[in-house]
């Protein structure tokens, strides 16, 4: 990160205000009667930074995610995310697999469609495909899943979990390579565009390697509001699932509307690297005081 002149940012890992996405539950504490939570990234107050004015900037260091734990999982792990201001999230690609060389990653790191991997594999297009057809298929193919006690959610949330299944238990076992352009419905923090075929897209990627997942970046939304209608549609969600209420971050929200900068984004689980280039079969392997040792 020197040597590209990215600065190192020391990002807080207590917040008062915690991401909505439904599927990841934060750490809550409390403080002289306040709460806060621990972290689950430290995206938020980087973009913060950057629409200060901060250049090009990185942090590495811990997160939190509750329950979350097993081979590839701990309650708390390390994260290095880092922003590069002026980017696409080709360029960002092109730099994250020059990191994975110079760490002795040998492997080639192939570009791979989101919707060519299912079209593949199933003979569908997810970006279209109804969610009829997307929970028929589920059906049909993984039986042991019981789709009623996932699904009832809400329209985005259903289809994402059909997505979902699909491509853990399909598809990414043994992936290596970058996959990008996601459904619109996954975009989170990321923008969305339409690809060469007219089909809009979230313009973010994800990086797999030996069927792990190791990265995960974004063309990074600046439109605060349509990130404020994105995090109302996930609080809508977390109700429907029955999931603890997350109120919106509005210091992020009104940092955007100051202005945040064509930039890309990447988080990087250091962990699941480790464990990448050490050929080892659980994180704890990797971790000196892993959830039951801590």
């Amino acid at each position: 990160m020197a040597e590209r002149r990215v600065l190192e940012l020391s990002a807080p890992v207590l917040g008062r205000h915690t991401v909505t996405d439904l599927h990841i539950e934060s750490v809550s504490a409390n403080e002289s009667g306040r709460g806060w939570f621990l972290q689950t990234s430290p995206e938020y107050a980087l973009k913060r930074a950057l629409a200060a004015g901060v250049p090009s900037l990185y942090s590495m260091g811990p997160v939190f995610r509750a329950g979350e734990s097993g081979a590839r999982h701990n309650p708390e792990f390390t994260m290095l995310e880092w922003y590069r201001v002026g980017f696409s999230v080709g360029q960002l690609m092109d730099e994250v697999g020059l990191l994975l060389q110079d760490l002795g990653v040998e492997e080639p790191m192939p570009r791979l469609a989101y919707g060519e991997l299912f079209a593949s594999a199933f003979g569908i297009d997810p970006h279209q495909a109804a969610y009829a057809v997307l929970r028929e298929l589920v059906a049909a193919r993984l039986p042991d899943v019981n789709l009623p006690s996932v699904t009832g959610i809400g329209e985005r949330a259903d289809r994402n979990t059909c997505l979902d299944l699909l491509f853990t238990r399909f598809i990414e076992p043994g992936l290596t390579g970058f996959v990008f352009d996601y459904p619109a419905s996954q975009s989170a923090l990321a923008e969305v565009t339409v690809d060469g075929d007219g089909r809009t897209v979230a313009n973010r990627f994800e990086l797999f390697l030996d069927g792990v997942e190791l990265a995960n970046g974004y063309q990074e939304l600046r439109d605060a509001e349509v990130l404020r209608g994105r995090m109302a549609l996930d609080q809508a969600e977390r109700a429907a699932a029955g999931r603890p209420a997350v109120e919106q971050d509005d210091r992020l929200l009104a940092a955007m509307t100051g202005g945040l900068p064509v930039c890309a984004g990447v988080a990087l689980g250091v962990e699941r690297l480790l464990m990448a280039l050490s050929g080892a079969a659980s994180i704890h392997e990797v971790m000196a005081f892993p959830a039951d040792r801590a």
